[in-house]
């Protein structure tokens, strides 16, 4: 069975942090969340994946590669241009030519995907959304259905008591071939401003499902980054096939080191005399923790150097980032950024 993940966007809500790091490769407890999308994918069947890539292209391809590592085939579409949602999926038009789903490269879930699927070709559907019920949607795209479950209407991030459903749009998506036809070629397109609203205008079989039980977040905010890291360390959510915690073999954990609470460490990490890491926090790949620093409710990319002495709390360190002796860091995102061009 065929997937698209569209990864072509810039993530720009996480700025600093993927000035460098491409969207797709953000890591979720250690590994790049797009990696656990292709475990989930995989899991429920889905093994042939394409993805676009835009931004970082070369990065994206050089990380995942064939796919292989994550139980799935990859097919790229590296795109000269972004051509939005449904734009970028328009160009692998011909590879689908059955039931197929279309998902975000960012969203951490363990939606059953083969129950929407087996419930979107019950209903005879063109397109299906999976949905979520949410305590609070300001933040989300909500959708209003019918007693049969067919989609009526959508708001758009409604002001807080003026929603007209709980249920919000989880960016998990069914299709039919034949939605091809209701997207243009070479040109921007949109599914949420532009496919959506046409499908509900003209009255086509558009369904949402509920996804009872699942658990779902999209992390393309540093505060819905922060809460899918701390869901998977401290367990309120399990990743098939990655390790929440622990201590990487090739780690190497001075014997005074503390270490507490739920804390994941990465390959080749050194964590040296002295130093003390409170979880939930991750420790990325190739991470050197100085002496004497303190570590608390953080999460280091890979590659990344913590100081001596540095006391570093509730606070996002970016891939390659130097934080110097002594320096003190309290509820704040650092990365490095490009160099200006001449």
């Amino acid at each position: 069975m065929r997937a698209m993940i569209l990864a072509g966007g810039m993530s720009t809500r996480l700025y600093p942090l993927t000035k460098e790091v491409p969207k797709p490769l953000v890591p979720v407890a250690g590994e790049p969340i797009s990696g656990h999308v292709m475990r989930w994918l995989a899991s429920h069947g889905f093994d042939q994946v394409a993805i676009n890539v835009f931004y970082l292209a070369e990065k994206v391809e050089a990380a995942f590669g064939a796919g292989s590592r994550y139980g799935v085939q990859l097919h790229y579409l590296r795109e000269p241009r972004l051509t939005g949602s449904a734009g970028g999926l328009k160009q692998m038009e011909g590879w689908f030519d059955q039931t197929f789903v279309v998902v975000g490269c960012d969203d951490l879930t363990t939606a059953d995907l083969g129950a929407v699927v087996r419930v979107h070709r019950a209903r005879g559907a063109l397109a299906t959304i999976g949905l979520i019920e949410a305590d609070e949607v300001d933040q989300y795209g909500v959708v209003i259905v019918d007693d049969d479950g067919r989609i009526r209407e959508f708001q758009e991030k409604p002001p807080k008591g003026t929603e007209r459903s709980n249920l919000v749009n989880t960016g998990i998506y069914v299709f039919e071939p034949e939605i091809f036809t209701r997207i243009p070629a070479s040109t921007f397109y949109d599914f949420g401003k532009q496919v959506f609203p046409e499908l509900l205008a003209d009255g086509l079989p558009f369904y949402g499902v509920t996804l009872d039980g699942a658990y779902w977040r999209d992390i393309g905010t540093p505060d819905e980054y922060r809460r899918a890291n701390e869901d998977v360390l401290t367990g309120r959510v399990r990743i098939a096939g990655a390790r929440a915690t622990g201590i990487a073999p090739t780690a190497d954990v001075a014997s005074d080191a503390r270490i507490e609470g739920p804390v994941r460490i990465g390959d080749s990490a050194r964590i040296k005399s002295g130093a003390r890491i409170a979880g939930p926090s991750v420790i990325g790949d190739d991470v050197v923790v100085g002496e004497g620093a303190v570590l608390e409710r953080t999460i280091v990319w890979n590659g990344a150097t913590i100081g001596p002495g540095a006391i570093v709390r509730d606070t996002i360190v970016g891939e390659g980032y130097t934080v110097t002796e002594g320096a003190k860091l309290v509820d704040t995102i650092v990365a490095n950024e490009p160099a200006p061009s001449a």
